[in-house]
């Protein structure tokens, strides 16, 4: 065998190349130690805070993985903090979910209980008690506002971290991930759509499906034919985390309605484009063919940015065969009716494939659960697969 073919193996050999083990995906009691040792620890990606706006504004997410749901609210200083949505009486939430996640706001900058009335301004002060008079002398307002939870924001994205003493600062967590990506304009492409479905399976499962291109000539034979050929490229692992890039077929020929539509707005991923807004660490070597970045923001996040284009999969574990699916995809907002329908006939296509991709998942966990076979054999572009169990493997027995 040449060299070429087994070069990831080869650049990174401490990941081994041996088979990877199933009982991590179908083990009740490996996604307990998931949470302790991962959901309850590491920073995690909750969202933009363009989603928050004004004074007042909030959303409230909820993290299975970490046993709790957090409010992220905007305060009068225009800064944004979280809270753990849980009210300091009788431990209800103090915004009434609808969801998984919950919007809503505020001009006065404060939240109220439904249950008893309790009054929380955005920095979590306990401002108003009913009958406050009728509690007894060890209550205070001052000891029972929301508990904090530690937020941090890069590149516009905000992360959580709900332990009690985070174990490093978010800079810290994200290292070189965060230059590899610096300076790409996400706020700039912020006319989005957004798809999430819950999926019976393992959230590494579902992190795995999206995580190489191996599988895009049959599972995307149909909304994407031959358009992704040459393997991953620029493989890079930096901590917990990992890039790639996934480059196009030169020359392949789009159907008539897709050449019309990457010539008016240039949403597709298929489509050539030109490298205006890149950072300088993706596609260093300038290469033609290059479609998109393919990154892993560990542990449940997949963040991808192409020219014009930045889209994410999140994968929000519920229970050890049970996963929400967020899937998010952001372009440049249209100016004429036909850049509208461009949009939108890429956004279709990609839907289809993110189903097609969804749809392989249930019958995974099904055969895995089966213990029919124990082991999974990847091969060399399945890298970040491998990188992916090996870091998960060292955090939950670290």
């Amino acid at each position: 065998m040449s060299e070429t073919v087994h070069r990831w193996m080869e650049q990174y050999p401490e990941l081994g190349s041996g088979p990877i083990s199933t009982e991590p995906y179908i083990s009740p009691e490996w996604y307990e130690r998931e949470k302790e040792k991962i959901f309850h620890k590491v920073w995690l990606c909750v969202g933009r805070e363009n989603e928050l706006p004004k004074v007042g504004d909030y959303k409230v997410k909820r993290l299975a993985a970490a046993d709790t749901s957090v409010i992220i609210v905007r305060a009068k200083d225009g800064k944004i903090r979280a809270f753990h949505n849980a009210c300091a009486h009788r431990g209800n939430t103090v915004i009434t979910e609808t969801g998984e996640e919950t919007y809503g706001g505020s001009k006065a900058a404060i939240m109220t209980c439904r249950f008893h009335g309790w009054v929380y301004d955005a920095e979590g002060q306990l401002k108003q008690v009913p009958s406050e008079q009728r509690f007894y002398d060890c209550f205070s307002k001052e000891k029972n506002g929301l508990t904090p939870v530690h937020l941090d924001t890069w590149q516009g994205f905000l992360f959580v971290n709900v332990a009690e003493q985070p174990e490093t600062t978010l800079a810290e967590f994200l290292g070189e991930y965060a230059n590899h990506f610096n300076g790409f304009p996400f706020d700039e492409l912020d006319f989005g759509f957004t798809y999430y479905t819950y999926v019976d399976c393992n959230w590494k499962v579902a992190h795995d499906a999206f995580a190489e291109a191996y599988h895009v000539d049959t599972i995307h034979a149909g909304s994407f034919p031959n358009v992704f050929s040459t393997g991953l490229q620029n493989v890079k692992l930096m901590g917990p985390h990992r890039t790639c890039a996934v480059c196009l077929t030169l020359g392949a020929k789009p159907t008539p309605v897709s050449g019309i539509a990457n010539g008016l707005a240039g949403a597709s991923l298929v489509s050539q484009r030109g490298e205006s807004m890149l950072p300088p660490a993706i596609n260093p070597d300038k290469r033609d063919d290059f479609a998109f970045e393919l990154s892993v923001l560990f542990p449940n996040t997949l963040l991808h940015i192409s020219e014009g284009i930045w889209f994410t999969h999140q994968f929000w574990p519920i229970a050890h065969n049970k996963t929400l699916w967020e899937g998010r995809y952001y372009v440049k907002a249209p100016t004429t009716h036909s850049q509208r329908w461009a949009i939108e006939h890429a956004m279709t296509l990609q839907r289809n494939a993110w189903l097609e991709d969804t749809a392989t998942m249930e019958d995974t966990q099904r055969a895995m659960q089966s213990r029919a076979k124990v082991e999974q054999h990847l091969q060399d572009d399945e890298i970040l697969i491998r990188h992916g169990a090996v870091v998960v493997d060292q955090f939950v027995n670290a």
